[in-house]
């Protein structure tokens, strides 16, 4: 699938700004997993750890297919993991296991901007 951006050419997913946001998203996420308590290692931990995970691999998985249409499924399921991420991370500040508000803050920041660079391109391809 080929798609113009901003005049210019993006030849895969990789080169979707997107995509590398949702990894250093990801990132970010396993690194305020690290603050957290141990006995959160099964619960929000592994929860942040997956939908964070998520958010790239649909993106590039939904590049990959060879239809808008399965592309634009895949687009909403990366932003429905994003939101997953948002509530947990909300959730995780309200119990008090963000130690470092600064790290926590600016995870939160980048995940904003991939929900509406997401937003953005489904609503590109819907056009």
């Amino acid at each position: 699938m080929e798609v113009y951006l901003k005049m210019q050419k993006i030849t895969g997913y990789t080169d979707l700004i997107v995509w590398q946001k949702s990894i250093e998203l990801a990132k970010l996420i396993y690194n305020d997993c690290k603050l957290f308590p141990d006995d959160e290692k099964f619960g929000l931990v592994i929860q942040l750890k997956r939908a964070s995970v998520s958010i790239p691999s649909n993106i590039a998985e939904g590049y990959a297919r060879n239809t808008k249409k399965d592309y634009l499924r895949f687009l909403i399921i990366a932003l429905g993991s994003a939101y997953e991420v948002q509530t947990q991370l909300i959730l995780s500040r309200k119990l008090g296991f963000e130690k470092k508000e600064k790290q926590f803050d600016k995870s939160m920041l980048l995940l904003e901007e991939v929900i509406k660079m997401l937003s953005s391109l489904r609503k590109k391809l819907l056009l």
